[in-house]
């Protein structure tokens, strides 16, 4: 991953690195990562995500089509 600094802004670079971090998803990942999670945890986090994330899309979906 890189981030250019342009006229001697670091500040400004670090905020774009944050925000392409936390766009990859690169902190939650660290979080995670601080303990160690059982399989069947991670199978249940995982599946209860996936859950989380389709009913999201159904949501946005029926939004558009005006059906909400």
């Amino acid at each position: 991953m890189q981030v250019s600094v342009r006229d001697n802004n670091v500040d400004q670079a670090l905020r774009a690195l944050k925000k392409k971090l936390q766009r990859e998803g690169v902190f939650r990942e660290m979080k995670l990562k601080q303990h160690f999670e059982k399989p069947s945890i991670r199978k249940a986090r995982e599946k209860a995500e996936s859950i989380r994330r389709q009913r999201k899309l159904a949501r946005k979906k029926a939004q558009r089509e005006g059906l909400l």
